[in-house]
């Protein structure tokens, strides 16, 4: 792996990275376009449906392309889907190098794009920067190989770890700057989960409200709601026929509970059991199914302890804030999740620290392994 290479592959995480929250499903790709020294083409998948990112920097190359070095974050496809194989868009530009950052992670296509290229006599480098590749899109790599969404913990609180008051009053713990990165987060995710008690105490929206161009996609709002108690005056009722809202509950939730509901624009799920938060496994293979690639949840405390204890949960998002409730009857930030050894602990890998004004958030993985 040359320096140059690992410079110019830089350039096409760099881009790549600009898709996101716009290209779910898709992965984010960038790519760039080589000849000699000089950039001569740039491009990234800028939305679902739209170009692929090689085909985007190819265009802006034009007949520049031709006898150059293409740089490209994930392996080019060489399937029909929504747009033609961008193999064939490559080969046609007179591209001679292709430098691959990591290959298409489903198994059953994966370095069928680089087989292709080199069969019409391209030459093919793979493996450059592929552990950056892949943690950038570890949502599609994680739903390509399993069928299941990335799931990310969200959690605000206390320095002494406390959530709420022990009357639920819970607004706010954080700062400004916490809470818009916290809509960045849902900006860049396909759902948003919380439990029926955060959605009956909070009333909350569950929306990504940040004033951007083109605007934020919006994620769906999940209930996990046993019983069918949300109500049909709540903010996400009202606003479901404008951003999708979907309701988990257990197979003998009351079925005129279920019929308002759905007349409002919910989608009513019996996917749980009925401990209700014991049929997670259900939920997330649910999403899966239905699209979504990456899931933010953002609570209660029992939610939390729920994913936590059944190992469903792949990274963690945990803010602090300088306050101290000093209230042992306060609420926690895990409830259900339990050790009774330090050496049981749950572990947290690749651990960041960030600061928002006084706000901390530490950040990090609940897998050793990336996808």
């Amino acid at each position: 792996m040359s320096d140059r290479d690992q410079f110019f592959m830089r350039e096409a995480l760099r881009l790549a990275a600009k898709g996101r929250g716009r290209t779910s499903p898709n992965p984010m790709v960038g790519a760039v376009v080589v000849s000699g020294d000089t950039v001569v083409g740039r491009g990234y998948h800028e939305r679902a449906g739209g170009p692929h990112a090689e085909v985007n920097a190819l265009l802006d190359a034009g007949k520049k392309a031709a006898g150059a070095t293409l740089y490209v974050t994930l392996e080019p496809c060489n399937h029909y889907g929504r747009t033609p194989p961008c193999t064939m868009a490559v080969v046609d530009s007179g591209i001679r190098r292709v430098v691959v950052g990591m290959t298409d992670p489903n198994p059953h296509v994966a370095g069928n794009g680089a087989a292709t290229l080199r069969d019409r006599g391209i030459t093919v480098e793979t493996g450059i920067l592929e552990l950056p590749c892949r943690l950038l899109n570890q949502a599609f790599i994680k739903h390509s190989t399993t069928g299941l969404p990335l799931v990310t913990l969200k959690v605000a609180a206390t320095l002494d770890g406390r959530i709420a008051t022990r009357t639920g009053d819970s607004r706010w713990i954080t700062n400004e700057r916490s809470r818009r990165f916290v809509h960045d987060l849902r900006c860049c995710s396909d759902g948003i989960l919380v439990g029926i008690d955060t959605a009956l105490t909070d009333d909350p929206q569950l929306t990504a409200r940040l004033r951007r161009k083109p605007p934020c996609r919006q994620p769906v709002r999940i209930v996990l709601d046993s019983r069918l108690k949300l109500s049909a005056t709540s903010q996400l009722v009202k606003t479901a026929l404008e951003v999708p809202v979907w309701v988990a509950c257990t197979e003998d939730a009351p079925l005129p509970k279920e019929s308002a509901l759905s007349a409002a624009g919910v989608v009513v799920l019996r996917l749980l059991g009925r401990q209700g938060r014991d049929d997670l496994p259900s939920v997330l293979k649910e999403c899966g199914k239905r699209g979504l690639t990456s899931l933010l949840v953002e609570g209660g405390s029992r939610v939390v302890g729920a994913f936590l204890e059944h190992h469903l949960a792949d990274d963690c998002c945990f803010f602090y804030a300088p306050k101290i409730l000093g209230d042992r009857e306060a609420i926690p930030m895990v409830q259900g999740f339990s050790r009774r050894r330090m050496s049981e602990a749950l572990p947290v890998y690749d651990l960041r620290v960030r600061r928002f004004g006084d706000d901390v958030m530490l950040s990090g993985r609940l897998h050793r392994d990336i996808y």
